[in-house]
């Protein structure tokens, strides 16, 4: 469910209009992220990635690390660029109540592919967005992913080929990946890296116009 955040404005006529005309900035290094936005027609005036800890708390719960960590990302960028709108986001790959890393190296990757390898799991996408006026917005967004169970040569090639960098849980499901999912239940940009339909209403219910 969405959560706004309203703040005071001078009139919501006012605020639609400035919004119709204010830049969109992505707080996001992601390539994926950029992608997803311009093949729904959303090309941001600026990429601006966040530089925050992105290191989960003692106990900290994926889905309240996501919204977290998009939020943190949200205020990094946000005094940089008055007067714009502003998208954060953040993915989480999650087994249970664990947080899977972006790999850093192959063995970290194998850990992660090994893990996944013949259950379901969780990929949690968090928005947050902001609009010129200040108003606030966000959501979260869960996809459940099905891995086959993998055989070791599978897992050997897949580390070879290098798509895990940094990828959450290790995998690009747009990539080579692909044909280790037989089904996932819920949102397929989610997985890659952002949910389309969640984050258009997003902007569009802050009076963002592409």
């Amino acid at each position: 469910m969405a959560v706004v955040h309203p703040e005071e404005t001078p009139s919501a006529a006012a605020a639609s209009a400035r919004g119709a005309a204010a830049p969109l900035v992505l707080a996001s290094a992601s390539p994926r992220r950029l992608q997803l936005l311009q093949q729904v027609g959303i090309r941001p005036a600026d990429v601006d990635p966040a530089d925050v800890d992105e290191t989960p708390r003692r106990r900290e719960l994926p889905h309240v690390y996501a919204r977290r960590v998009a939020r943190d990302k949200l205020a990094a960028v946000a005094a940089r660029h008055p007067g714009a709108f502003l998208l954060a986001a953040d993915t989480v790959v999650a087994v249970g109540r664990r947080i899977l890393p972006k790999p850093e190296d192959a063995a970290e990757a194998r850990r992660c592919l090994e893990l996944l390898s013949g259950r379901r799991h969780r990929v949690l996408g968090a928005i947050a967005v902001q609009a010129p006026d200040g108003r606030r917005a966000e959501t979260l967004v869960t996809t459940a992913v099905v891995f086959k169970r993998l055989s070791a040569q599978e897992v050997a090639r897949y580390l070879d080929s290098g798509e895990w960098r940094g990828k959450a849980g290790g995998y690009a499901i747009q990539g080579a990946a692909a044909a280790f999912i037989p089904k996932i239940i819920g949102s397929y940009p989610n997985v890659v890296g952002l949910p389309l339909v969640e984050t258009c209403n997003l902007l569009t219910g802050l009076g963002y116009r592409a």
